[in-house]
Order: structure tokens, then sequence, then C-alpha cells
């Protein structure tokens, strides 16, 4: 990947269409991500106390500022922004640590501690932008790939109903509503070419929802108690407070939603097929920053790019950050009109679940098709990935396995894709970016991938004699 500052490419990520396709292809990404994006506050105002009411506002200040975010990320102004097709929503890096400051020094100290780490941020993107050299095909595949598969976890505990407090999760009707929806978007997917394949995910919600509703298990009574219209509040809890060991906890979270976004940056890039230098990353982690820093000014949390619809743009290879556009639009009308907002948070999680199999996975499976541009022979690449992955994947195979370290420390382990991307930029500086002392031939894992292959050119030739 070359890195020369600064450029614009257009490409697809520039195609525009005509505004009722723009608005279908924008709802379908925020039905995606819709779960995620109210999930944060939810559980932060639920650590801190609040009322229902106060819960609300929080839901509905989360979708107003992910649309802005979204469309700061998308459309752009000036230095700030992408200008790629990517949805920002409210992240989950930092729900634990807001969980945490939030049952010590309340909201008003959780505020404090976003806006100052979001100003350090910002501060630090054109720096952290220029890592970007660190991240060739063998550590991008890798981080797409963990991405698909540490978010495949949420989509089954999606299909099983999402709480396990609740009646029925787990039970075999949730997990055949989940089953449901995907066998509507495969066969969507097969059977249909065009608008409609390209809108399986959309219509797989839509369809999964309505079988729920029939059978009793979609509520939409939420609706009829919610206000048509409110604006969002400035300063809802009041004047945020600074504590210096909140803020050098969310200082450190928003380093790890830097890394993240400067992932599923250069992840969307590689989908889309255009070019992503180190100035267009700066960009779009100053959209990140600046919205993560003005986003307590309205009772919301930091923001980052959704990895989940980065899988849907590869999945529906609808790629225009204009369509994206539309749906940070959307988003932004959720948080002006809560009524809406309610009828969409109406979709059972089985449902959800059954789309974010394919769309989860799909990302996985984009990392993947990245690796296979990967030269295995003759080189420890195969190690820099395996390593990875399997550092990667410890919080999701024990999420207890760094319990016992500082806490400081483990903020940035429990995050799979911070850890895998750290790990593989590490071991691609000393693997491959050191050349001291290495030799032809040096990898054990190299030469017993060299000598399967030969024993399956021998069986291959044994067949064909």
């Amino acid at each position: 990947m070359k890195l020369t500052g600064r450029q614009r490419h257009p490409g697809t990520e520039d195609e525009r269409y005509p505004l009722p396709k723009l608005v279908v292809y924008g709802t379908q990404h925020i039905l995606t991500m819709y779960g995620g994006v109210i999930a944060p506050p939810l559980i932060v105002g639920g650590a801190a106390g609040l009322s229902g009411a106060d819960m609300a506002l929080l839901v509905t200040a989360g979708l107003f500022v992910s649309g802005v975010a979204t469309l700061l990320q998308t459309i752009g102004i000036g230095c700030i922004g992408s200008r790629l097709p990517i949805v920002q929503g409210i992240s989950f890096a930092s729900v634990s640590t807001m969980v945490t400051i939030a049952h010590s020094g309340g909201l008003r100290e959780v505020y404090g501690a976003i806006i100052v780490a979001g100003l350090i941020g910002l501060v630090l993107s054109s720096f952290f932008a220029k890592l970007v050299r660190l991240f060739p095909a063998v550590v991008t595949g890798t981080i797409i790939t963990a991405i698909g598969l540490s978010l495949l976890p949420v989509a089954f505990q999606w299909a099983m109903g999402n709480d396990p407090r609740q009646p029925g999760y787990g039970s075999m009707g949730n997990i055949g509503f989940a089953g449901l929806t995907l066998l509507i978007i495969l066969v969507l997917s097969r059977v249909f070419q065009g608008a409609i394949s390209r809108l399986s995910i959309l219509i797989g919600l839509v369809l999964g929802t309505a079988a729920a509703a029939l059978a009793g298990k979609a509520d939409f009574g939420a609706v009829a108690h919610t206000k048509v219209v409110a604006l969002p509040q400035f300063l809802p809890s009041g004047a945020p407070t600074f504590e210096i060991g909140a803020i050098v906890s969310m200082t450190i979270v928003i380093l790890v939603i830097m890394t993240e976004t400067t992932a599923d940056i250069l992840a969307i890039g590689e989908i889309v097929g255009t070019t992503v230098d180190s100035g267009r990353v700066a960009d779009g982690l100053r959209a990140d920053m600046a919205a993560t820093a003005v986003a307590p000014l309205f009772g919301a949390f930091p923001c980052s790019a959704f990895a989940q619809n980065v899988g849907l743009v590869a999945l529906t290879g609808i790629r225009s950050r204009f369509a994206v556009a539309a749906g940070g639009a959307v988003l932004l009308l959720l948080g002006l009109v809560p009524a809406i907002g309610a009828i969409v948070a109406g979709i059972p999680y089985p449902v959800l679940g059954g789309a974010g199999i394919v769309l989860f996975g799909s990302v996985a499976a984009s990392g993947i098709r990245t690796l296979a541009r990967v030269r295995f022979q003759d080189n420890l690449n195969m190690v820099i990935v395996a390593v990875s992955l399997a550092a990667g994947l410890i919080p999701i195979a024990a999420p207890t396995f760094w319990d016992a370290f500082p806490r400081s420390f483990a903020v940035v382990a429990h995050s799979g894709i911070s850890v895998t991307a750290l790990v593989a930029i590490v071991l691609n500086l000393l693997f491959n970016e050191l050349t001291i002392g290495n030799r032809s031939g040096a990898s054990v894992f190299t030469a017993a991938a060299d000598e399967r292959d030969g024993f399956g050119d021998r069986i291959d030739d044994d067949i064909r004699d």
C-alpha cells in the first residue's frame, strides 16, 4: 500500500443512485446496526441507575450523534471525513470502562472523560494515520478476519434472544426465527438477481419480523407511548466533571477505538477497491474523534466505525458512500423522531441474529480473501497470521483470561480486534521489516506446508496414474 499523503481517488464509493434507492440502501445499513447502537446507552444507563425516561434520552442521543457522525464520515468537511461508505455508531469498546466510571462518578464524570480523551485522539489523528504503512496485506487480512470472527458471537447471542434473563432465551423458537431469516436471505441471494438480491438483508429482516409478529414474538407496543418528535437536549446530565483517573482510562479506550477504526477504514478500502493512504485514514480518524468529543454535549458516548456494516458493503456490492450517507440521515431522523426508532426497535433479536450470521461471516470471508493474496512461501507470514488470530480470539474463547491483569492492560486486551492488530503489526515488523539474520527457508511452518503440498502433488499423480 503506497503512502503518498492525502489524495482523492474517485471510484465506486462516489457512485450515485436515485433518491429512492439511496433511502432503501441506507435504511438497510441502519437496520443492520441499530441493535448495536442502542445497546451501549442501555447498558451504561442501567449502570448509572437512570429512569426509563432518561434511558430513552440516552438512546435518542446515541442515534442522533451516530447519524451526524456518519454524515461527517461519508460526506466530509475539509480534512474531516474519509469519504468512504462507513457507518459510525456508539462504540462497544468503551462500554466496560464507562460502566466502571459511572459506578463511581456518575454520567457527568463519564462525559468529562470522553470529551478530553476525544480531543486527545483528534490531536493524535495525523500521527496515528502514519502507521498505515504497518498494515500490509498479511496484517490487514488478519485484522479483517479477526473482526468477522469476533462479531460472530454477537450474532449467535442475538439468535438466542440476546438476554439470558429473558424467558425463551436459547429456545428452539428463537433459533428457528434466526434460521428462517438466514434461509430467506440465502434464497433471495441465490434465486434473484439485481435489486432484490442486493436488498436480501433488508427483505430478510422485514419478512423475519413479520413471521415473528404473527407468532406473537415481536412487540411494537412502545410506539403508542413514544413522543412523535423530541429534539436532543444540550448537556442533559448537567456540566461534565473531570477526574484524572477516568480520563486516563478513557484515553486508553480511545486508542483502542482508533485502532479499530483504522482497521475498518482499511477494510472498506479493500472491499471498495479504492486507494486508502495515510491522509485518508487521518481524515477518517478526525471524523471519528470529532464526533466522540462532541457526543457528550448531547448525552451520547464515543463513536467508532461499525464493522458489521463493512460486511454489508461486501455482501451487497453497494459501495456508494452516498448510500451510507442516506443511512446517516435516517439515523439522525430516528434520533429526532423516537416513534420511528421504537418501530425499528421492535425487530426481534433472533431475526437480527439470522442476518448477522451472514453479515459478520462475510467480514471474515473478506479477510480470508485478502490473505489469499499474501505470499506464505519462504517467510514467516503463516506464523504472523496464526499467532495474531489466536491472541485476538482469547476474549471470545476465554473471557476471563485477562481478569488478573491490571485494568489498564485488560481494557486493551479484552478487545480482540485491537490485540490482533497490535500482535500482527509487531510480528510483521520483527519478521518482515527487520531483515537482519533472515535466511531462506528458515521457517518450519513453511517447510511443513511445502511438504504437505508435495504430498498432495504425489497423491494427485497417483490418482492420475
